[in-house]
């Protein structure tokens, strides 16, 4: 099993004399900041000049450079902006600056695991990923309670980037409610199969089917949007809190006998595993991030269409009128802050 950190595994004075650069003041930029500073850091955020987020950081009392301005300045560097455009920035404004004993560290693997940014040999490596949106990271270490985080070393130049990485997590609360040992390719690979095949690309097209079907039937749309989507997140959350026996616990028995002889139906249990055991292989051998990566060179056309159909699509037409008349309705629980 893998290993597990808490509280007494992690000395934040290890951070002590250390200034640490946050790379992006978005939604976990933010909470990385303010964590680590409220936990006794010494923390600069570097932006690119003249960005929206600048004035955000200043308002909330940070000192605010360049990105390359920030990584001369700090012996830690948190990447915290899109994947998609740490490689450029890291290329132009971190690799030059980058010098012997210092960490970089990230919150996802995706560019080290595909070798979009290659450290020298003579820095540390270490990735810190809270297991939860950033206005959560924050929301919990105010509470006095903390998100679950992954830990990994990709590169151990000093011989104390384990102990680094760890104060880091305990500083942003991390170790308050537990840290899980992994490699940065294993959390790579498994984050993109699971955002891919489940959470996001396999829970949509779920609920995308359901709510058509019913429709195409004849039955309201807003019918259809309370059964098939709405109330995933009720589902969702008594899974979260106790597992699939607790939602069976909490749904009738006819809804649980639905789910043992209609899921199947829906989701071929073999067919539906082969098709994720593809998803799985094109993650794996770099396919997936070689498309990703050319979707970004070439203008995201593929990308930004796809996006404008889904807007389009009846079920968020529906969704969005039906929340707007809720009383219910909560902007605040949407974490959209941006890089």
């Amino acid at each position: 099993m893998a290993k597990m950190y808490y509280e007494n595994d992690c000395n934040i004075a290890n951070l002590d004399g250390k200034t640490i650069a946050i790379i992006g003041y978005g939604s976990q930029g933010h909470a990385h900041a303010l964590n680590l500073r409220d936990s006794g850091c010494n923390v600069v955020i570097g932006l690119r000049e003249g960005g929206k987020s600048w004035p955000v950081a200043e308002k909330d009392g940070f000192e605010v450079l360049t990105v390359a301005e920030a990584t001369k300045k700090a012996d830690i560097i948190m990447i915290l902006i899109n994947d998609e455009a740490q490689a450029d920035m890291y290329r132009k404004d971190i690799a030059p600056y980058l010098t012997e004993g210092k960490a970089i560290a990230f919150a996802h693997g995706f560019n080290i695991r595909y070798k979009q940014i290659v450290p020298p040999a003579n820095v540390d490596v270490f990735m810190a990923a809270p297991k939860g949106p950033g206005h959560t990271v924050r929301s919990q270490y105010v509470a006095g309670k903390g998100v679950p985080c992954l830990v990994a070393v990709e590169q151990n130049a000093t011989g104390k980037a384990y102990d680094i990485a760890l104060a880091y997590i305990a500083g942003i609360g991390g170790a308050r409610a537990g840290i899980l040992e992994t490699t940065m390719n294993e959390e790579t690979e498994t984050d993109l199969f699971g955002e891919q095949t489940v959470l996001c690309g396999g829970l949509v097209d779920l609920m995308r089917c359901g709510f058509e079907t019913l429709v195409e039937a004849g039955y309201a749309p807003e019918n259809a949007y309370f059964e098939c989507i709405h109330e995933v997140k009720l589902i969702v959350d008594l899974i979260n809190k106790g597992g699939v026996a607790a939602m069976n616990f909490s749904i009738s028995d006819t809804a649980e006998y639905g789910e043992y002889v209609s899921g199947p139906r829906v989701l071929p249990y073999e067919q539906t595993k082969a098709n994720m055991k593809a998803v799985l292989t094109d993650i794996q051998d770099g396919t997936f991030a070689g498309k990703w990566i050319a979707e970004n060179k070439n203008g995201r056309t593929f990308f930004n269409s796809k996006r404008a159909q889904l807007a389009k699509h009846p079920m968020e037409v529906v969704g969005k009128e039906l929340r707007e008349k809720m009383l219910w309705k909560n902007d605040a629980d949407l974490d959209t802050a941006s890089n």
